[in-house]
């Protein structure tokens, strides 16, 4: 009875007994679920982007066939001053919204770089690879090369590509989602959908936007990762990121929007989600600044005349994507004539050993 007595319950573990480990959160069953599945899941993403490419590319083909180069000049030649500038203007509100981008990434990652090479890093990766294509390599090499001698390692700079890219789709997601609900019937005549649907899937994206807010807000109060030693940005951060996002992508749309002829146009709001859905489409495609993706989109949304509009993507693709990449890599080549000239006078000026 004395042994029965002193035994300890079954409940209670030994001192030198570890406890066990805690089951693994939703997000790690989920990398890890990607982990495994990766090749499939790539092979899935490249039969997705040769689908896009190949429907887009008829579309788009379709499409310059049937232009009139009459009309295709003179569309381009009826585009007024007023509107080029406008285009100009937004196109300019919205790399400066860019460069928060990287404002708040390194604000998260608790790294202070000047606000002058934050503005650099951010334009000229942004214009490259808005470009060149394939954002999170060519966006990462170029702020690598900027933001390297200033101190940030290579880890960093992935880190603030990553974060950097989350604000772009956070911002896209809202776009689309409030789009979805504000103008579901202008939206339905383009994507022919009925505008109870369209309300629908704006809940749903709404949805998923208000569960991401919860869900790093969870996190952020267990301290939780991501991957490895990679935190998500916490809720105040990320409500900063919407709304960089939102500026972005508007301010976008808008260089567009200013340039299409009056006929043409229908409401802002509606054409602000069918921007958002062709950039979306065209980042999916993997092909460089989405060309031949994103037109198709457009063309087949806005409609009217297809001359009118392919002119004014003409002149959108030039000053949105054209101008600020000739821009960036001038400034590219200047910062590394500046950084050879003070080698070369740091090496002149160094004492001879003779």
């Amino acid at each position: 009875m004395a042994q029965a007595h002193n035994r300890r319950p079954a409940s209670n573990w030994a001192p030198n007994e570890a406890p066990l480990a805690e089951p693994p959160s939703f997000a790690g069953r989920l990398i890890e679920a990607v982990r495994r599945h990766r090749p499939a899941l790539r092979g899935l993403g490249v039969a997705a982007s040769v689908v896009i490419i190949a429907v887009s590319a008829i579309i788009f083909l379709r499409t310059l066939i049937r232009v009139d180069p009459n009309k295709f000049r003179a569309a381009i030649a009826g585009t007024s001053g007023d509107q080029i500038t406008l285009s100009f203007a937004f196109t300019a509100l919205s790399y400066l919204a860019l460069t928060g981008y990287d404002g708040l990434a390194l604000r998260h990652l608790e790294v202070k770089i000047p606000y002058r090479l934050t503005a650099l890093a951010s334009f000229a990766s942004y214009a490259v690879s808005f470009t060149l294509g394939f954002p999170l390599v060519v966006g990462g090499a170029v702020r690598y090369w900027i933001y390297g001698p200033a101190g940030l390692s290579a880890g960093k700079v992935a880190s603030l590509t990553i974060v950097a890219g989350i604000t772009f789709w956070l911002g896209m997601g809202l776009v689309v989602g409030t789009g979805f609900l504000s103008a579901s019937d202008p939206v339905a005549e383009i994507d022919h959908f009925h505008p109870l649907a369209n309300r629908l899937i704006g809940v749903g994206v709404v949805g998923a936007l208000i569960i991401y807010l919860v869900w790093i807000s969870r996190m952020r109060w267990r301290r939780a990762t991501v991957l490895g030693n990679f935190k998500l940005p916490g809720p105040l951060l990320t409500l900063g990121q919407m709304g960089l996002g939102v500026i972005d992508v508007c301010s976008a749309s808008a260089a567009l929007y200013v340039l299409l002829p009056k006929a043409e146009r229908f409401g802002y709001p509606a054409f602000a989600t069918l921007y958002s859905f062709a950039a979306m489409l065209g980042i999916a495609s993997h092909a460089p600044g989405g060309l031949g993706v994103f037109e198709a989109t457009i063309l087949q949304g806005v409609g009217g005349s297809q001359d009118a509009v392919l002119a004014s993507l003409l002149l959108f693709r030039g000053i949105y994507y054209a101008v600020p990449f000739v821009t960036a890599m001038a400034l590219l080549g200047g910062v590394e004539a500046v950084r050879r000239w003070r080698s070369l006078r740091e090496a002149m000026s160094a004492p001879s050993d003779d």
